[in-house]
This record gives structure tokens, C-alpha cells and sequence, in this order.
């Protein structure tokens, strides 16, 4: 039986990667968070602006808690991989303010529900699933992000590592 403990474990996790993501963005100018140094043009602050969208549908949507911000729908072909750079309008303190409030919202349905509360990703081949499952899904993706965030970082400065 998956419990409170492993519920608070994964919680704790999610919230020191998400400082660290953050972390990323410290010290660089303007040009640096929105540079894009691979093919895909991904760059630290788009980075930043996909796990807003991640937290805010798999802690929103998919139990029935809407985030109360416009999304783009996750089934639009047309934004797929949008959120992975910044776009020109969109400012550096916007992006991360929007994260901030997702944290909120996405530590407000974590705190509210019990471990194996049903939620429903309508765009996984199984979609029935329980908060631990989303849990340690965006954990995963968070982890993910931190790490390519670390090597843009890298490439930017020289700077590594989870903080200062």
C-alpha cells in the first residue's frame, strides 16, 4: 500500500527541484535565459515555462482542479513544443511568477488528496491513475528538466550542480 510518507517523500523532492530550476535562471542576463544553445532551440527559460504547463495539467486537469490561468489544450498539435522557449513578449519575471502560482496550486491539490485519489490523463494510453502516479511522473520530468537545465547551464557560464 503506497502511503502518506511516500506521498511526503516525493512532495519534498518535487519542491527542492523546482528551487533548483530556478536556480538556473540566477545570475544570467537576459539574453542568456532565452538563449537557445541546442537544435530544438530549447533554452533555461523555456525550460521553465514547459514545467508551468506540466504542473499546472497534472495537478489541475487531471483531478478535476483547473488551473485557474488559460492553458493551451494538451490535445492542440499546433503548440506542441511551444512551451519549450520563451517567446519574445513573454517576460522573465512573467515566466516565473507563473511557475510560482503553479506551485501553489499543484502543493494545494498534493496537500488535499490522498495518495491513491483517482485522477484521469485522458492523453496516456492508460489513463486512470492515482496521485502517486502523477506524483512520481512530474517528479521524473522535473528531474529530467533539471538535469538539461544543468548542461545549458553549463554551457552558458561553467555553472553545475543543484545550488550556489
Amino acid at each position: 500500500m503506497i502511503d502518506e510518507f511516500a506521498k511526503g517523500y516525493l512532495h519534498s523532492d518535487l519542491r527542492e527541484l523546482r528551487e533548483v530550476m530556478l536556480w538556473k535562471l540566477d545570475g544570467l542576463s537576459e539574453a542568456d535565459v532565452r538563449r537557445p544553445l541546442v537544435a530544438s532551440g530549447t533554452n533555461l527559460l523555456g525550460l521553465v515555462k514547459h514545467l508551468t504547463l506540466t504542473e499546472s495539467r497534472y495537478f489541475g486537469e487531471v483531478f478535476g482542479r483547473p488551473f485557474p490561468e488559460p492553458l493551451p489544450r494538451w490535445d492542440d498539435l499546433s503548440a506542441r513544443g511551444l512551451d519549450m522557449w520563451a517567446a519574445e513578449h513573454e517576460s522573465r519575471e512573467d515566466i516565473v511568477g507563473r511557475y510560482r502560482r503553479a506551485w501553489v496550486h499543484s502543493d494545494a491539490t498534493i496537500d488535499a488528496l490522498a495518495v491513491d485519489s483517482p485522477g484521469h490523463v485522458p492523453w496516456w494510453p492508460r489513463p486512470d491513475v492515482m496521485l502517486f502516479n502523477v506524483l512520481v511522473h512530474v517528479l521524473t520530468e522535473t528531474a529530467r528538466h533539471a538535469g538539461h537545465a544543468d548542461i545549458l547551464r553549463e554551457q552558458i557560464d561553467g555553472a553545475t550542480g543543484v545550488g550556489p
